[in-house]
């Protein structure tokens, strides 16, 4: 959660609760054990031919899926996210919290560079590092270890190698990238209500000077 200092709030952490439950079963008299292992037995059967239906089913979506799936010209890798400098969703760093941003960044990368990228072409992306706008500061109060306060000093970093390809697989070009941008809060045209709005914004500005769009009929 990204806030200005004076807006700061709390994100309560979430939690997760299972239950078990318990079966009991009692011993029948030999007359109906029989029957009770037919009908166990019939009903197991039963089971068994719904589950493979569902299974067949759940394939043919997922074939209909697949062929239906638009031309994906970009892929993203994430070298080393355990070593990136600040991909956190609180003042204490967890993988699951660092996966599911770099999952929204993977995302937002490949939809925004489809403009970019000719069909017949693929874009090779590998970000090295991520530092994401502003930072966690416990010295505040209980709160600070759940609020990211978004400061002029704490700007947004994204380090990332490309290659684009042509369909031989040659190499159109590639390069090392460093996305800065120091006046970051100055921009008055980017969405609040978006946690990575900083760092998308730095997506798009690497792209529109990098690419040319793609001209569509």
């Amino acid at each position: 959660m990204r806030l200005p200092p004076s807006r700061g709030t709390a994100r309560p952490a979430g939690r997760e609760v299972s239950r078990t439950g318990r079966w009991r079963s009692w011993l029948a008299p030999e007359p109906i054990r029989a029957t009770v292992g037919l009908t166990c037995a019939m009903k197991t059967n039963s089971l068994l031919l719904s589950s493979l239906a569902g299974l067949a089913a759940i394939s043919t979506v997922l074939a209909v899926d697949a062929t239906a799936k638009p031309d994906q010209r970009t892929e993203v890798t994430f070298s080393h996210p355990e070593k990136y400098a600040d991909v956190r969703d609180s003042y204490t760093e967890s993988e699951r919290g660092r996966d599911a941003i770099l999952a929204q960044l993977d995302s937002y990368i490949v939809q925004k560079a489809q403009a970019y990228v000719p069909e017949g072409q693929k874009l090779l992306l590998s970000v090295t590092d991520v530092d994401l706008a502003g930072d966690f500061e416990p010295w505040r109060g209980p709160q600070g270890t759940d609020v990211r306060v978004v400061r002029d000093v704490y700007p947004p970093k994204v380090d990332l190698e490309f290659k684009l390809v042509g369909p031989d697989l040659k190499v159109l070009k590639e390069g090392k990238r460093q996305l800065r941008d120091l006046a970051f809060m100055s921009r008055l045209s980017i969405s609040n209500n978006d946690s990575l709005h900083y760092e998308k914004a730095l997506i798009d500005d690497w792209l529109q000077n990098e690419f040319k769009r793609v001209k569509t009929n």
